[in-house]
């Protein structure tokens, strides 16, 4: 999910190769979504970088916010792990 446009997140996309996952746009209402899930940063008006481990069911299971690093996929399928029991 990111507020930029969903040309933006189109672009962005083809220039990572393609992405296989769907990108939300959460430009209009500016955030809106990211305000719910309380990562929207109002100072630069952006998403605050997290990851959001959600099951089949549509329930987070886990969530992690990220300041200056990128999640560690070997710790993201860690706790995938963990989750799957």
């Amino acid at each position: 999910m990111s507020v930029d446009t969903t040309f933006s997140l189109n672009a962005w996309s083809t220039g990572m190769g393609g992405i296989r996952h769907p990108l939300l746009s959460d430009f209009w209402p500016h955030g809106a979504v990211a305000q719910a899930f309380g990562i929207f940063a109002d100072g630069p008006g952006m998403v605050q970088r997290t990851l959001f481990i959600i099951d089949p069911d549509g329930v987070i299971r886990h969530s992690e916010a990220y300041t200056s690093t990128l999640p560690d996929p070997d710790v993201a399928l860690g706790k995938l792990g963990e989750l799957k029991g």
